[in-house]
C-alpha cells in the first residue's frame, strides 16, 4: 500500500470520527498523520522494512498511527475502518456538503427518513416531508433543495488551470472597479495545488458596498450565497464558489498570508510568533505584553517580524520550507523564462492536430530552442501509432526540415514507445537507436499487479536507447488514479542509469506530483518539464508544469530543459 492510500485511510478516520462526534484530540491526530505520510518523499513501506529507522521519528505520527500503518501494509485494510464505515452511511457525508446543513442535521435526516441516496433526500424536500420534521421547516427544506446541487458537484475538484482561467477573467472584471485599491487572490489557487474547490479573493476597497456590488456584477455568477459587511460568496456557473473579503490596508498582507494557508504552514508561523512573544493572524502581527502592532500591511514584513523571509506560496505546506528558511537556503524557484526546449509533442502522424513545421513554428513564437517530436509508437493504433517503417520516415523527414530552422530551433528525432504489456518496448532497438529523444510510458495493463507495472517501468530505464520516462505514475486528475508502481525503485533506477524523469504539464495529469518531484530533486534526477502537446495552443501548458515543479522544490538547475541542447545532451546515458 503506497503513501497515497495510507493517508487517505487516516483522512476518511479522521472525517468518520469527525461525524460521530469523536474526541477532536484524536480526529487531529488522524489529519496530522495523514498529512505526514502524504508528504513523505519515500515509501512508508520501505522505511517499516529499515531496521534503523522508525516511523515515529516522523513528526505527526504516534504510536497509535505507527501501529495502523503497520496494519494497512500487512493486510491492505484497517478494521477500525471498516467498522467506521458501517456506523456512518456515506449519504450522510454527501448531505453535510449542503451549505448550512451539517454533520448533525444531515445525520437526523438519515435516521427519521431512512435516506439513502441524494436523490431520495430531493424528493422528500419536494413531497414537504423534510419541512414537517422537528428543528427543520420549510425555509430548511429550501435551502437543502437549493444546496443540493452544490453538493453533488462538491465532490469534484476543478483542475488548477480551470481554476486560474476563472481567476483571471474575475480579475479582469474585478480590476475595472475604481474602487478597487489593491487586490490579490489567496488559498489553494495561489499555493498552486492541482485541484481546487474555491477561489478567494482579497481585495483593499474606499468603498466596500461598491466592491461587493461589482463583484455581484460579474456575468456568469449565478446567485450570491451569502453577503456581509467584510466579505461576500458568489456562485458561478452550477456550482463553483468564489469568495471575496474587503479588509484594511493595514491588515492586507496579514490576511493574505493567513488566507493563502495553509492551515499547517499558518500553525507553524503562529507558533514560531509565540515563541518571539508575538502573535499572528489575519488582522496583522502583534506584541502579546500590549497588543501593538508589528507588521501588516505586505507580506514581507510579516514574515519579516517572525524572523523569517519571505516564503512562495507554492511551498507553504510546512514540509521543509521552515527548515530551509532557518538554513538561509530556500530555493530559487523555476521560472516559465528559465525553459529553452520542449521535449514531448505529436504530430498529426499520430493523434496530433498539427504537421512537424506548425509546431516547431509554435515553438520558436514561444521562445524555444529546441523540441522533440515524438509521436506515439504503434501499440497505441487508436492513435495509428508509427511503426519502424513510419518512425524511420518520419525521422527522415524531420532531417529534411532541419535545414528551414538551421540556427532558430533544433528539431530533434524523437518517439513516445509504449512499454509493452508484458515487458519490453514496443520498437526494437535497432530502431531506437536511431533516436535522438526516446520517451518510455505505459498506455496499456494500466492495472495489473505492482510488481509487474514496476518491473516494466525498470526494464525500459534499463534499456540504454530511452532517454525519459514520460508521466510515470500514469494518473488523470479526478479521473484515474496512478497505477500501482514502487517509485522509490523507479527513481533508484532512474538515478543509477542516468535516466530522465518527466514531469507531464497537461493540467489533467501533472505527473509527476509534488512529493514524487521532491525526492527526484533529493536524489539529483533531472526532471524534464514537457508539454505533451497535441496541438499548437498545447504548447501553452508548460505553465501548468512550472507550477507544479515550484510545488515540488525545483530551481533551475534541478529541470533539465532549462539548459541548451548540447549542455542537455551531455546529461543522457546514450551520449557520446
Amino acid at each position: 500500500m503506497d503513501n497515497a492510500k495510507i493517508a487517505d485511510v487516516f483522512d476518511e478516520m479522521a472525517k468518520l470520527l469527525e461525524f460521530r462526534g469523536e474526541n477532536p484530540f484524536r480526529i487531529r491526530a488522524y489529519r496530522n498523520g495523514a498529512r505526514a505520510i502524504r508528504d513523505l518523499d519515500e515509501s512508508v513501506e520501505s522505511l517499516l522494512k529499515d531496521p534503523t529507522r522508525k516511523l515515529a521519528d516522523v513528526p505527526g505520527i504516534g504510536k497509535t498511527l505507527v501501529e495502523k500503518t503497520e496494519t494497512l501494509v500487512a493486510t491492505g485494510s484497517l478494521p477500525q475502518l471498516e467498522k467506521l464505515r458501517g456506523e456512518v452511511p456515506e449519504v450522510v457525508i454527501q448531505m453535510a456538503r449542503i451549505p448550512g446543513l451539517g454533520a448533525k442535521k444531515a445525520t437526523k435526516l438519515q435516521e427519521e427518513l431512512e435516506i439513502e441516496s441524494l436523490a431520495e433526500l430531493r424528493r422528500a424536500c419536494q413531497e414537504g416531508q423534510v419541512a414537517k420534521l422537528k428543528g427543520f421547516g420549510a425555509k430548511t427544506e429550501q435551502v437543502i433543495l437549493e444546496g443540493l446541487e452544490i453538493a453533488e458537484a462538491a465532490a469534484e475538484r476543478i483542475y488548477w488551470s480551470q481554476g486560474d482561467a476563472l481567476a483571471q477573467a474575475i480579475g479582469q472584471h474585478m480590476g475595472a472597479c475604481d474602487a478597487i485599491e489593491q487586490m490579490e487572490w489567496a488559498g489553494s489557487y495561489r499555493r498552486g495545488r492541482e485541484t481546487i474547490g474555491d477561489l478567494d479573493l482579497l481585495v483593499v476597497a474606499s468603498d466596500r458596498d461598491a466592491a461587493m456590488d461589482h463583484l455581484e456584477s460579474y456575468g456568469d455568477r449565478s446567485a450570491t450565497i451569502a453577503r456581509g459587511d467584510t466579505k461576500i460568496s458568489i456562485r458561478v456557473g452550477n456550482a463553483f464558489q468564489v469568495d471575496m473579503r474587503v479588509v484594511e490596508a493595514e491588515q492586507f498582507g496579514a490576511a493574505l498570508q493567513y488566507f493563502t494557508g495553509s492551515q499547517a504552514h499558518n500553525i507553524h508561523t503562529r507558533r514560531i510568533a509565540k515563541e518571539n512573544g508575538l502573535k499572528i493572524n489575519e488582522y496583522g502581527v502583534f506584541r502579546t505584553d500590549n497588543d501593538s502592532r508589528v507588521a501588516g500591511s505586505n507580506e514581507k514584513e510579516v514574515y519579516a517580524a517572525i524572523g523569517l523571509p519571505w516564503i512562495d506560496p507554492e511551498l507553504r505546506e510546512d514540509r521543509n520550507e521552515f527548515e530551509w528558511a532557518a538554513q538561509e537556503r530556500l530555493p530559487k524557484l523555476i521560472e516559465l523564462s528559465d525553459i529553452r526546449g520542449d521535449l514531448h509533442m505529436h504530430t498529426s502522424a499520430t493523434d496530433g492536430t498539427a504537421t512537424i513545421r506548425e509546431m516547431a513554428d509554435a515553438a520558436l513564437e514561444r521562445g524555444l530552442s529546441y523540441i522533440a517530436i515524438t509521436d506515439h509508437s504503434k501499440r497505441v493504433s487508436m492513435a495509428m501509432g508509427l511503426d519502424v517503417k513510419r518512425a524511420r520516415e518520419q525521422w527522415q523527414m524531420i532531417d529534411e526540415v532541419r535545414d528551414e530552422y538551421d540556427g532558430r530551433l533544433v528539431i530533434l528525432k524523437g518517439i513516445e514507445c509504449d512499454i509493452l504489456e508484458k515487458g519490453g518496448m514496443d520498437l526494437p532497438d535497432n530502431c531506437l537507436a536511431e533516436a535522438d529523444w526516446v520517451l518510455a510510458s505505459i498506455h496499456y495493463g494500466q492495472k495489473q499487479p505492482r510488481d509487474q507495472i514496476t518491473e516494466r517501468i525498470l526494464g525500459a530505464i534499463e534499456n540504454p536507447h530511452v532517454t525519459c520516462i514520460a508521466h510515470p505514475t500514469g494518473r488523470l486528475l479526478n479521473r484515474r488514479p496512478a497505477y500501482e508502481v514502487d517509485m522509490d525503485a523507479v527513481l533508484l533506477a532512474a538515478k543509477e542509469s542516468g535516466t530522465l524523469m518527466e514531469l507531464n504539464a497537461n493540467p489533467a495529469r501533472l505527473d509527476l506530483n509534488e512529493i514524487h518531484l521532491a525526492a527526484a530533486k533529493r536524489l539529483e534526477i533531472p526532471v524534464v518539464i514537457s508539454t505533451d502537446a497535441h496541438s499548437l495552443e498545447g504548447l501553452d501548458v508548460m505553465r501548468y508544469g512550472i507550477k507544479q515543479a515550484r510545488r515540488g522544490g525545483l530551481e533551475r538547475a534541478d529541470v533539465a530543459n532549462t539548459r541548451t541542447w548540447p549542455q542537455m545532451k551531455k546529461l543522457l546515458k546514450n551520449s557520446s
